[in-house]
C-alpha cells in the first residue's frame, strides 16, 4: 500500500500543477485525457526534485514534507482557480482524415490491438529484466537512485568523481522519484524503477494519442498511437529503466501544450491562455532536469520562440497575438526555476562532467574535417535503420510529408515552425557534442545515437500528423460550442 500511496501522492502533485495552469472549468473529453497524462509525469518529476531538496535539507520525515508540498500546491491551484474566468473554453472543430466507415473501424480496432500488444510486450520485457535492460540502467540511473536512498546524510558520495563510469552528473529526476517512492516503502525494491519506467511509456503514448485528438481528431489520434506502439525500439526502451523515454514524454509535453495554446489563442483572449505556456515552459524544465540533453532541448525551446514568432503588426487570425517579448518573458519566468536548480546541481552537487576535453583538444576536433562526415554518415544510416523496423519508416514519413497537399498549412503556424526550429536545433547540438567528445567517436556514435533520435521521435510523429490534418479555419471553430446539443 506505501507504493501506491507514494504514487498517488505524486500524481495528485502533477495533477494540481497542471490543472492550475490549464485554463476554464470544463475540457472536451480529450484534453481531460491529455491533463492526465501529463500529471503522471509532471507529478514524477515534481516527487523528484522534492526528494533532492529534502535530502539536502536534511528532512528525515518525507512522508510530512509531502504533504506540506501537496497543501501548497493544493493553495496555489485554489488560488489560480479563482482568478480564472468561469466562462468555458470553446470546443475545437477538426478538419481530421476522413476514411470510409469501414476502414474507419478497421483503424480502431488495429489502434486498440497495437496498443495492447505495445503494453503486453513492454510488461513482458519489465519482468524478464527487473533490475533494467543495459547497462545505463543499473550502472547510471538504478546506482543513483541507491545512493539517494541508502546514503542518508552521506548520499552526495554516490555523486563523486571516483566512478567516472556512472556518470555523476546526470541530473537526478529517474533516480531521485525512484528513491523518493523507496523511501515509502523502506527498502530498494527493484519494481519501483521498473514501475516508473512503464508509467512514463504508458503517459507518453497516451499523451501523443490525446494531444492529437484534442488537435486533430480521433483518425490522426489513432494513426499517431499505432505508428508510437509499432516502433519496435520505442517498446524496448520502455522497459529498458533508462531515462531516454521520460525525456522524450518531457519533450512532447512542451511541443504539444505549445500547440494547444496556438488553437486556443485563436479563440480566445492570449491573458486567459498564459497558463498553457507556463506548463510549455514547465515541461521543458523538467527534461532539463532529466538528462543533459534537456538543457540543450530548453535552450532550443526559448531560441526558437524568438526566432519564429511573427514581427508583424497585424499577424494573421490564427497566430498568437502574444508579443514575442511577453512569450520570452513568460518562458524565462517558467523555466528559470529548472534552471537554477540544474546549475545548483552540477555546480555544488555534481562533480563535472566527461564530455568536454581541453581547449586544445577540442579545438583539434572542431578542426577535423573527417569527424564531421563520420558524423553524417552515421546520422544518415541510423535515420534508415531506425526504430529497428524491416520497412525504412522515417523514410516513409518524408515522402509522404514532400507529397501532401497541405505541406504548404505548416508553415502558417507559428508553433509547427517554433517546434521545427526546435528539433533542428537540437539535432544540431547533438551533432556538435558528437564533433568535440572526448570519447571514441564510433563508440560513441553506436551506442548513443539511435537513443537521441528516440527523445525526438515522439514529438516528430505528433508534427508529421499535425502536418497531414490542418485545422479548419477560425471562424468555423468560433460556432462550435460544449455539449452533445450542438454537434
Amino acid at each position: 500500500m506505501n507504493i501506491v500511496l507514494a504514487l498517488g501522492l505524486a500524481f495528485l502533485s502533477g495533477y494540481l500543477v497542471v490543472s492550475a495552469g490549464w485554463p476554464g472549468e470544463r475540457t472536451n473529453k480529450s484534453e481531460r485525457w491529455m491533463k492526465l497524462f501529463m500529471s503522471a509525469g509532471f507529478g514524477i518529476g515534481i516527487f523528484s526534485i522534492a526528494f533532492v531538496v529534502e535530502r539536502w535539507l536534511g528532512i528525515v520525515d518525507i512522508l510530512a514534507a509531502d504533504l506540506c508540498l501537496i497543501t501548497l500546491l493544493l493553495a496555489a491551484y485554489l488560488v489560480a482557480r479563482a482568478r480564472r474566468t468561469s466562462e468555458d473554453l470553446p470546443a475545437s472543430k477538426f478538419a481530421d482524415i476522413k476514411l470510409p466507415n469501414w476502414l474507419h473501424r478497421s483503424l480502431m480496432a488495429s489502434f486498440a490491438i497495437s496498443i495492447l500488444a505495445a503494453l503486453y510486450a513492454t510488461v513482458l520485457r519489465a519482468l524478464a529484466r527487473p533490475h533494467g535492460d543495459g547497462w545505463d540502467a543499473f550502472a547510471i540511473w538504478n546506482l543513483h537512485a541507491r545512493f539517494l536512498f541508502r546514503g542518508g546524510s552521506h548520499w552526495r558520495d554516490g555523486l563523486s568523481a571516483l566512478i567516472p563510469w556512472s556518470h555523476p552528473d546526470y541530473p537526478p529526476l529517474v533516480p531521485a522519484a525512484i528513491a523518493h517512492i523507496w523511501s515509502y516503502i523502506g527498502h530498494d525494491d527493484p519494481i519501483v524503477p521498473a514501475i516508473l519506467s512503464l508509467v512514463f511509456t504508458v503517459a507518453t503514448l497516451g499523451l501523443l494519442v490525446s494531444a492529437m485528438a484534442a488537435l486533430r481528431g480521433i483518425t490522426s489520434a489513432a494513426l499517431a498511437g499505432i505508428t508510437l506502439a509499432s516502433t519496435p525500439f520505442f517498446i524496448e526502451q520502455g522497459a529498458s529503466q533508462y531515462a531516454d523515454i521520460p525525456l522524450s514524454f518531457f519533450f512532447l509535453a512542451a511541443i504539444a501544450l505549445l500547440h494547444v495554446f496556438q488553437q486556443r489563442s485563436a479563440q480566445v483572449p492570449d491573458g486567459s491562455l498564459t497558463g498553457l505556456f507556463v506548463l510549455a515552459g514547465v515541461a521543458a524544465g523538467f527534461a532539463a532536469w532529466t538528462k543533459n540533453e534537456g538543457l540543450l532541448f530548453l535552450f532550443a525551446f526559448l531560441v526558437s520562440q524568438v526566432a519564429v514568432v511573427p514581427w508583424r503588426r497585424h499577424p494573421p487570425a490564427n497566430e498568437s497575438r502574444l508579443n514575442a517579448g511577453r512569450k520570452l518573458v513568460i518562458l524565462l519566468m517558467a523555466t528559470t526555476p529548472f534552471l537554477l536548480l540544474s546549475l545548483w546541481f552540477k555546480h555544488f552537487i555534481a562533480p563535472s562532467g566527461d564530455l568536454f576535453s581541453g581547449p586544445e583538444a577540442m579545438l583539434h576536433k572542431i578542426l577535423t574535417p573527417g569527424r564531421y562526415w563520420a558524423i553524417l554518415r552515421w546520422y544518415g544510416k541510423d535515420f534508415l535503420r531506425f526504430g529497428n523496423w524491416v520497412v525504412p519508416t522515417t523514410v516513409l514519413f518524408v515522402a509522404i510529408s514532400l507529397l501532401s497537399p497541405s505541406a504548404g498549412i505548416r508553415r502558417q503556424k507559428t508553433a509547427f515552425r517554433s517546434s521545427v526550429v526546435t528539433l533542428a536545433i537540437t539535432l544540431c547540438g547533438y551533432f556538435a557534442v558528437y564533433v568535440i567528445t572526448p570519447n571514441d567517436l564510433y563508440w560513441h556514435l553506436r551506442f548513443s545515437l539511435n537513443r537521441l533520435f528516440l527523445q525526438l521521435w515522439p514529438t516528430v510523429i505528433f508534427l508529421f500528423f499535425l502536418s497531414l490534418s490542418p485545422q479548419t479555419s477560425t471562424e468555423s471553430q468560433s460556432e462550435v460550442k460544449f455539449g452533445p446539443k450542438h454537434r
